[in-house]
């Protein structure tokens, strides 16, 4: 498979249309519907099913999909990278990070560094711990900061931040005018919860419940913070996420959680035993720079 077969795939897949994604690739249709047809036959399977107006992805083509992205990303952060070898500092600094404080923390040493390296430009990709730690495994990325826990033999890392865990409600839920400014995890004994969907949150928030001997009532698991805290407003649930969950608006109120254990660390995490492209190296050093009481001997 070909990078540029890839790319034509990958157009094609998006648009779902041979007419417009020939268009964005300035080709011509029946060249474009070969490619197509070529890529199928090499992996002998098929992509697309092929409806009057419109094309859509088969199971094969969904798994093509998202492993072309993955590739494409890869080579293009491979360019970069070999480019930047003669260029002096500069090039792309790309950094995966997690919802929550993360882009807060992340923000002030981008304009930082920055500042110094006026040359120097920033790619972020989003998404939980796990899908991080899988792109850092992939070399989609190098450098992200994620929450704990994290796998130890496969990262150096260094803590760079913590917040609470809150419990986010509709104002008109009765634990928002219980008189209770932080809550008990018995007070959440029989309510619907809304938590995040990393395995590794569940079962802390298990752990939790299993100290008063009940086993929590779990209604919704997502990634997303801010949905979360959507779903809460509307009084489907309570969501127990990062207090950055919290949206300053007239349906939402936020309660801490009693317990020093009820609390999220985040973590600026590199692969072990993988030499960094230069500017990425730099920004390591950079950022380590601003927590040295954090860094071991």
């Amino acid at each position: 498979m070909e990078l540029r077969t890839l790319k034509y795939f990958v157009t094609v897949a998006e648009e779902l249309n041979i007419t417009r994604a020939a268009a964005l690739l300035h080709i011509s249709q029946p060249p474009l519907s070969k490619q197509i047809s070529s890529l199928e036959e090499e992996l002998g399977t098929p992509l697309f099913i092929r409806g009057k107006r419109h094309l859509t992805l088969t199971e094969a083509g969904r798994l093509l999909y998202q492993r072309a992205k993955d590739i494409l990303t890869l080579s293009d952060k491979t360019e970069a990278e070999l480019l930047s070898l003669n260029r002096g500092m500069s090039g792309t600094v790309s950094i995966g990070l997690v919802e929550g404080m993360a882009p807060d923390i992340a923000a002030e040493w981008f304009a930082g560094f920055h500042a110094i390296h006026p040359s120097v430009c920033f790619r972020i990709l989003d998404g939980n711990s796990d899908d991080l730690i899988e792109k850092m495994r992939g070399g989609l990325i190098d450098l992200a900061v994620i929450t704990t826990p994290y796998d130890q033999l496969l990262l150096n890392s260094f803590p760079v931040g913590h917040e609470k865990m809150v419990a986010l409600m509709n104002r008109s839920h009765p634990l928002a005018h219980c008189g209770k400014e932080i809550l008990d995890i018995e007070d959440l004994r029989d309510e619907p919860l809304i938590v995040p969907s990393r395995k590794a949150h569940i079962e802390e928030i298990r752990r939790w419940f299993r100290e008063i001997d009940v086993s929590p009532f779990i209604i919704c698991e997502m990634d997303n913070y801010l949905d979360a805290a959507a779903l809460a407003g509307r009084g489907i649930g309570i969501s127990i996420f990062p207090q950055t969950a919290y949206i300053l608006n007239d349906s939402l109120i936020s309660r801490e959680i009693s317990g020093t254990d009820k609390t999220v660390e985040y973590l600026f995490v590199w692969r072990k035993s993988r030499q960094l492209p230069t500017v990425e190296e730099s920004f390591l050093d950079f950022v380590k720079a601003r927590y040295p009481q954090t860094l071991a001997p």
